[in-house]
């Protein structure tokens, strides 16, 4: 004795199951920076840079629109130069200033407030 298939009961007096479509998301978009060094750059970099109060790689990065490893040898070359002094050097993040005799102890104490704050909000 076979038992007999329920009949299928259709859907339209319910909720209709339609899936859900997710949305894309916001999209950034890709930094366009520059990986080379040009004339323009170049010139670029010792006019404004050791003007700078507050210089890191991330700095460069941001103001002058040039890669990462490019911001790094621009730093170094500019220290070697004697255009900025040296406030911070740790494994993640170096920070200079520009080279004032007087002031450097400032930018210290600078750095430090912010890194206590920063540390304060995380």
């Amino acid at each position: 004795m076979a038992k007999a298939k329920a009949a299928p009961t259709s859907s339209s007096g319910g909720k209709a199951a339609k899936k859900k479509k997710w949305s894309k998301g916001k999209v950034k978009d890709k930094a366009v920076h520059a990986v080379t060094l040009d004339k323009a750059t170049y010139d670029r970099i010792f006019k404004e840079v050791p003007t700078f109060k507050f210089i890191s790689q991330s700095i460069l990065i941001e103001r002058l629109k040039i890669g990462g490893s490019l911001a790094r040898v621009a730093i170094k070359h500019l220290e070697r130069e004697g255009h900025i002094k040296r406030i911070v050097h740790s494994s993640n993040q170096l920070i200079y200033s520009e080279y004032l005799e007087g002031q450097v102890a400032v930018c210290v104490r600078l750095h430090f407030s912010l890194a206590r704050a920063t540390a304060a909000s995380d």
